[in-house]
């Protein structure tokens, strides 16, 4: 039997989390005592809860890994928020513990309470309150799961007082069985082909990137699928990076934001390939006049994401990796020259640059 702190110390590092955002506080100190002699994972001290979410987020995207962070209740949880709706917004992978009064007291306005479950339920992936000593191991291996899974996003752990003191188990589960969210972790292979097909009768296609592609660390085989096809590429900001910026077929980002030469190509091509982006109204403007002369194949980790937005004519729910993947199986050099120079002629005619300005 051990304190649920000390199986809190030890789910931690049996996820492999070696930094830990964290800024102390009345009713997360004795989770705090738990880490005092924890020398695997190094603690990171903030000046504001604030910074501390934008720094896990930062970790996160910097790594790949669950960015991980710990704040006491009240106002130390609810200076996450705006972290918590970026990391969301961006499928960012965080596990946001947050120290809460003892159950006893929930719900009577005891000092520093607040309902962060109720507040943060709308901007992440999943929000809980552990009520039961028994229960805390799988709800920390679940938040762990459903973050780094699928769509990444962050998930809120609330943590009463009570139960992070309470004896019970000191076992943590090795294994993940939720009921009603199960990731694909599969291509469609008819969806697949389809699209390959629209991609080969295509005159003018243009596959348009989003941060999907980075996060499914897709970039190597993307660079592969452009050049074997010589298909021309345009980029979401989220998607910047997907294959590299200096690649010759590479026409700049899209939107209010973008260039030129990559929202002109967005409205003259005839196959839009759209990998893991969710087409908001940054980049597509009017939708009535988005890519209006185009078929379009959206392939997402997230089925809520397809169509959402855009209405798209060849959908696949499926990991950009695995898609890009399969997609490699089936495509062959596409005679589109006349298009990429179109293309490549706006790019230098049109570009995107800075006045420097001698003293």
């Amino acid at each position: 039997m051990i304190k649920g702190t000390e199986l809190f110390v030890k789910a931690l590092k049996a996820e492999g989390v070696d930094t830990l955002f964290a800024y102390p506080g009345g009713q997360a100190v004795d989770l705090f005592d738990a880490l005092y002699d924890e020398h695997e994972i190094e603690m990171i001290l903030p000046r504001h809860e604030q910074a501390l979410i934008h720094a896990a987020d930062g970790y996160a995207r910097s790594t790949g890994k669950v960015g991980v962070c710990l704040v006491t209740s009240g106002p130390g949880a609810t200076n996450l928020v705006t972290g918590i709706a970026t990391a969301n917004y961006d499928s960012v992978p965080l596990v946001c513990f947050t120290g809460q009064v003892p159950l006893g007291l929930m719900g009577n306005d005891a000092f520093q309470e607040v309902d962060i479950v109720g507040i943060t339920r709308n901007i992440c992936k999943y929000a809980v309150t552990v009520r039961k000593r028994e229960d805390l191991g799988r709800i920390i291996k679940e938040a762990f799961y459903i973050a780094r899974t699928g769509r990444p996003g962050p998930v809120v752990v609330d943590l009463p007082k009570d139960i992070q003191v309470a004896m019970g188990d000191e076992e943590y589960p090795e294994e993940v069985n939720i009921r009603g969210y199960k990731p694909n972790e599969s291509v469609h292979v008819g969806q697949v082909k389809k699209a390959v097909s629209l991609l080969k009768k295509a005159k003018k296609p243009l596959f348009l990137l989003g941060g999907g592609v980075n996060i499914a660390c897709a970039n190597e085989d993307m660079k592969k699928l452009v050049e074997l096809t010589g298909v021309p590429v345009i980029t979401t900001i989220m998607g910047k990076g997907a294959i590299p910026t200096s690649h010759p077929l590479y026409m700049g980002n899209i939107g209010i934001h973008g260039s030129y030469a990559a929202n002109h190509a967005v409205s003259e091509c005839d196959v839009l390939f759209s990998i893991g982006t969710r087409f908001n109204d940054r980049i597509t403007g009017k939708i009535s006049e988005f890519a209006k002369n185009a078929k379009i194949i959206h392939i997402d980790i997230d089925s809520a994401s397809i169509s959402k937005n855009i209405v798209v004519d060849v959908p696949i729910v499926a990991d950009a990796k695995l898609a890009v993947q399969k997609i490699l199986e089936y495509v062959s050099p596409l005679k589109i020259d006349a298009w990429v120079d179109r293309l490549k002629e706006w790019k230098q005619t049109y570009p995107i640059t800075m006045e420097r300005y001698e003293d």
